[in-house]
């Protein structure tokens, strides 16, 4: 069972806790269970919907890997072998079971330089470097460093590839020789444009069509092929069409296995050599790892049953499957290994719940490679070209572009483009993060600082930008010229702002106010964010420490006496929170109270409700008492403030579920428990009695009660908090206005415990008397 907290001010809503139960996601590292099957049942297991998605992998990774090897100049078997080995050996032991790993159309330009630089056997070589240096980041931890690199650097990047190997292709489809640079490739096209071959020209157009088309075209129509993908229909397609209209082009030629060439010693400049591996490894982690993250998305956001829900992705684990992938690539004569975005889509979209589906579809490219040679030599080269060349086109996403124009990132992105398409990859990345770096510093120090008066004597002095030290002194100008009586505003409208500036701002506004002047330091829309260090400086839910924030450093460390520290917090709740929530209230005073829930919790002072349930003014109706305690019916003894409340919210309210919340370290409980018969009647003892049921079932029933779900109960005292809220439900339920709401289907009740030391909250599932965590562990949380 989980539960959905606002994370904002709407109401909470609480109806929707029960049947959203879902076990702990395991630590980054551990291998989730695999559906079906108990998180210590580590073998391999297929899932049907594995196999299935598998095929349809199988059907987009083929054809693909047989153009990406053509565009590459490498022989075009090494394509069949790194989708194979990615597929088992990423799939096997990769951090991402969704994802699916082989060649990728974002090393083409890569691999085609160092083939031509080095030839191809020297070009497996540094692969497995390549792989190698990918282990060892793997096992350093550093894989989430990749996605400090700016999305602007990144797409632009894949745009410049794209843009390359679309050139390169074009020639091909034409019926011609790709040169060996995008600028040549360019330079030559318009003769090449002028002399096309026919025959290739109608194969590759008809390949083109139907890549645009097919998924366009009625669902009931695609489902006459089994709703094949694109990539297959297109390729099956335009070889068809090349037999039965007799065309004589050039053909997939895929040698015998026994001349498969094998990596040998690079063979050239150190320096080169070392910066060729570096390139691989640099593209193929980036480029894998924000796949994981993009497909880690997906999965979430797709509906599906909770036992088949699928952990999220192990970055640095992910990164030595793609390292021991690349290692075992290029020791067979394979492509480079990366994530492929495009496949790992296809494959979440068909229903894969595990990493089984990845390692299947690499045994079906296996199986291909050796028994369907003759079928694969039936496809002529230019559909093959033809099908890279749209793939290319596609990576120049205009998705992205506008993404990027609404951060301010064009520059960055066009000048990675650029410079990839012009020079290289490595060279491009690098000029990229030059930009985006100056980019960074330029708005960082530009700062646009105006001072206005208004007609009610008000002077209003606007910072645009960011405040460092280099715009302190026309800060110092811009207040200077603010009159000494006058009430001034000081607004920023920025992100950052140093220390020089920041003591800047508050000398003056000290002066200011010594003098007679007023000021306020606000946000662009009026909030004020500044107020002298002497003041209450806790901000919402910091750890504030009973406060001894609110003394400034130089005053005593005496703790403050409670008169204090009331006007103090109150003095800064009418500065910072009352302009914020006015407006808020103001409704709520005119439209009355509307509670969507009943919160019953203890009144010990460390349980703040509105910060654990991220609750706002209006959203919860709550009692309060000592223990959570809700006495049956009838046995009030003279106290009716819990029943009545109940009755209130229940008939007058008409709340829609009431939550009873216990919390570690409950006073109340270990009062019961260290309870001496006999003494004195005190007015706690009397009210603890009502508490006494879930004492007697602790008793009944020891071992044997309410548990949490990932762990056994701390202690004792733990064991009779858990028992005491099942209790007090039960109590609940005998209230009649209570039993009628919910016999009517409108009321549900909730049981919740809160443990106080490790900020958590767990979630009461009453038919198995267990309480589930609700969101990430701690540890989860550190990672993020």
């Amino acid at each position: 069972m989980t539960v959905r907290m606002p994370m904002d001010d709407r109401p909470f809503r609480a109806h929707r806790f029960a049947r959203e139960a879902k076990p702990p996601a395991p630590p980054p590292g551990e291998p989730g269970p695999t559906p079906g099957s108990s998180g210590s049942d580590r073998r391999f297991r297929i899932h049907p919907a594995d196999l299935s998605a598998s095929v349809t992998v199988f059907l987009i990774a083929l054809p693909l890997s047989l153009g990406i090897a053509l565009a590459t100049g490498a022989p075009l078997q090494s394509g069949l072998v790194a989708a194979a080995v990615g597929g088992i050996v990423v799939g096997l032991l990769g951090g991402a079971p969704l994802q699916i790993s082989g060649p990728a159309a974002g090393l083409t330009v890569i691999t085609a330089d160092l083939i031509h630089t080095y030839g191809w056997r020297t070009t497996c070589a540094l692969t497995v470097i390549a792989g190698l240096a990918q282990l060892a980041l793997g096992f350093a931890r550093v894989a989430r460093s990749a996605l400090a690199v700016s999305p602007a650097i990144v797409h632009g990047m894949l745009a410049g590839i794209g843009a390359t190997i679309a050139l390169a292709q074009l020639h091909v489809v034409l019926g011609g020789t790709p040169q060996s640079s995008a600028v040549a490739n360019a330079l030559a096209l318009p003769e090449q444009l002028m002399h096309p071959h026919p025959a290739a020209l109608s194969v590759s157009a008809v390949t083109v069509a139907t890549l645009l088309l097919w998924p366009r075209l009625p669902r009931r129509w695609r489902r006459l092929l089994g709703n094949a993908p694109a990539a297959l229909v297109a390729v099956a397609l335009a070889t068809a069409s090349t037999a039965t209209a007799g065309l004589r082009l050039p053909q997939v030629d895929l040698p015998s296995w026994r001349s498969h060439a094998l990596p040998q010693m690079p063979d050239g400049p150190a320096l080169g050599l070392v910066a060729a591996a570096l390139t691989i490894t640099l593209v193929a982690s980036v480029e894998s790892l924000l796949s994981a993250v993009a497909i880690d998305k997906l999965a979430a956001a797709r509906a599906g049953e909770p036992e088949n829900r699928v952990p999220r992705a192990d970055l640095d684990r992910e990164l030595r499957g793609q390292g021991a992938a690349n290692v075992v690539s290029g020791a067979l004569g394979g492509l480079p290994v990366t994530g492929v975005a495009v496949r790992s889509t296809a494959n979440v979209a068909a229903g894969a719940v595990s990493r089984g589906s990845a390692v299947l579809h690499g045994v079906w490219v296996l199986l291909a490679a050796g028994l369907l040679v003759g079928m694969l030599e039936l496809i002529p080269l230019a559909v093959l070209a033809a099908l890279v060349m749209v793939v290319g086109v596609q990576m120049v996403s205009l998705t992205h572009m506008r993404n990027i124009q609404r951060h301010r990132e064009v520059l960055v992105y066009a000048v990675t483009l650029s410079a990839v398409v012009l020079l290289g990859v490595l060279e491009g990345v690098v000029i990229g993060i030059a930009v985006a770096v100056v980019l960074a510093l330029h708005r960082l120090t530009r700062t646009r600082i105006t001072v206005e008066a208004e007609p009610d004597g008000t002077h209003r002095v606007r910072v645009r930008g960011q405040l460092t030290f280099l715009a302190v002194p026309r800060l110092s100008r811009a207040l200077g010229e603010v009159p000494d009586w006058a009430h001034a505003v000081i607004e920023l409208d920025g992100f950052f702002m140093d220390h020089a500036a920041y003591e800047t701002l508050q000398h003056w506004q000290d002066a200011h106010t010594a003098l007679g002047g007023t000021a306020a330091i606000t946000g662009r829309a009026g909030q004020r964010i500044a107020e002298p260090a002497s003041a209450h400086s806790c901000r919402p839910w910091t750890p504030w420490r009973n406060h001894h924030c609110t003394r400034p450093a130089a005053m005593s460390e005496e703790p403050r006496a409670g008169s204090d520290q009331l006007a103090s917090g109150l003095s800064a709740f009418q500065r910072n929170t009352a302009p914020m929530v006015r407006e808020e209230l103001a409704r709520l005073a005119r439209d009355g109270q509307r509670p969507s829930q009943l919160f019953l919790t203890c009144a010990d002072s460390r349980l703040v409700t509105s910060m654990i349930t991220s609750s706002g003014p209006g959203d919860l109706f709550t009692v309060r008492n000592v223990g959570n305690l809700v006495p049956l019916p009838g046995d009030e003894t003279g106290d009716d403030s819990v029943a009545a409340a109940i009755e209130y919210a229940v008939d007058v309210l008409k709340v829609s579920s009431i939550t009873v919340c216990g919390h570690s370290g409950c006073g109340a409980m270990q009062a019961l428990l260290s309870a001496v018969p006999g003494g004195p009647q005190t007015p706690l003892k009397r009210w603890l009695r009502h508490a006494l049921p879930s004492l007697e079932q602790l008793a009944r029933h020891p071992g044997a009660g309410p548990r949490i779900a990932d762990r056994s109960p701390a202690d004792r005292a733990e064991q009779l908090c858990l028992t005491n809220v099942v209790q007090q439900l039960r109590h609940l339920a005998a209230h009649e206005s209570v039993a009628r709401r919910v016999a009517e289907g409108s009321l549900a009740l909730h049981g919740m415990y809160f443990h106080v030391g490790e900020a958590q909250a767990y979630l009461l599932d009453e038919d198995a008397q267990v309480f589930a965590r609700v969101g990430p562990t701690a540890h989860e949380e550190s990672l993020v």
